[in-house]
């Protein structure tokens, strides 16, 4: 085993994003032979599939990559699902009741993610709070706006052949009567400006480096408040651009929702190598950590069984890693 982690393609690509990749393949050969069984003359290898798969990624990914910076600092984001919800439904309120341009609606999508991210980020750091009663309570009120903003009525944002249509094109778009999937082109875009962020700049460094020692950063004569607000601003910012591609797949957003998007954020984090007491974080991993999290989604349905039982497996699949992350740390110390 161990020279096979020390083999130079394996430290280059990485030995647990290697896992991943593994995990993934095996998964989907399983639901490949699976799901036949399960419904007849219902196939699960189709390109039909592989694009659903990348499709819920995209609006997925982006949550993950958002709250993989605030775990990276020791804390959490519990309120990334609702605050999708929220940017959607009032940018899609202003674009189909007021009739706002479709640049400007997009642009709000993103706004409302990162006021809700400069709010948790100042309330955690200079207010003191614990980032989970922050982050709930942020939750809560990203409910409430969306629901009393559209009077408690659901959104339908334009479909593809109707008028501003077109940013549907963001998800995917045809050429040769193929659907090509753009979104995941734009998710890697965004995931490697992340990880150039997280790994290259002194942001990225005194993110991680709060998550390991956040007082001997502090003594060091870091604003550590400075750069923990700004892993929160990025949450929520990559929160808003997450509703655009989920409003490119579902396009009817209905109010007091978006608690589930949580966990399956976090799992796919944490199941890509983030450590949940801070310090560590994977942009590559949080990305595949995506994709299982996306194809278990597609399989289980694909099966004929109801989502409920993608939340037993992930709930699963997060306590091992999480407690094997501890048993690493413990044996590390």
């Amino acid at each position: 085993m161990e020279k096979i982690k020390q083999n130079a393609i394996v430290k280059k690509i990485g030995f647990n994003r290697l896992v991943l990749i593994g995990v993934w393949i095996l998964l989907y050969i399983l639901f490949s032979v699976l799901t036949p069984m399960m419904k007849p003359n219902t196939t699960f290898v189709s390109y039909s599939r592989i694009l659903s798969i990348m499709q819920y990624a995209c609006f997925m990914g982006f949550l993950s990559l958002g709250v993989t910076f605030v775990i990276a600092t020791g804390g959490i984001d519990f309120s990334i699902g609702p605050v999708m919800f929220c940017a959607a439904l009032i940018s899609g309120y202003q674009l189909t009741s007021k009739g706002w341009p479709l640049a400007v609606c997009l642009v709000i999508c993103i706004l409302v993610g990162m006021i809700f991210g400069i709010l948790n980020g100042l309330l955690v750091t200079y207010g003191g709070l614990p980032s989970f009663i922050t982050s709930m309570a942020s939750m809560m009120i990203a409910k409430g706006v969306g629901s009393v903003f559209t009077k408690t009525q659901s959104v339908s944002w334009p479909q593809a052949s109707a008028e501003g249509g077109w940013y549907r094109n963001l998800l995917s778009i045809k050429a040769g009567g193929i659907d090509l999937p753009v979104g995941l082109l734009i998710l890697f875009a965004g995931a490697a400006v992340c990880a150039v962020i997280l790994n290259k700049t002194m942001a990225g460094r005194y993110i991680l480096c709060i998550g390991s020692n956040r007082e001997a950063v502090r003594l060091s004569g870091v604003n550590t408040k400075k750069w923990e607000t700004l892993a929160y601003v990025l949450c929520g910012t990559l929160a808003g651009i997450a509703a655009i591609f989920y409003v490119a797949k579902n396009t009817t957003v209905q109010p007091g929702l978006g608690d589930t998007f949580n966990n399956d954020a976090i799992a796919g984090c944490v199941m890509g190598g983030t450590s949940m007491t801070g310090g560590v974080a994977s942009i590559g991993g949080t990305l595949i950590g995506v994709l299982i999290i996306a194809l278990l989604q597609e399989g289980i349905l694909a099966m004929g069984y109801q989502s409920h039982y993608q939340y037993i497996i992930t709930g699963i699949i997060v306590l091992v890693v999480v407690y094997a992350d501890l048993r690493s740390r413990r044996r590390r110390n």
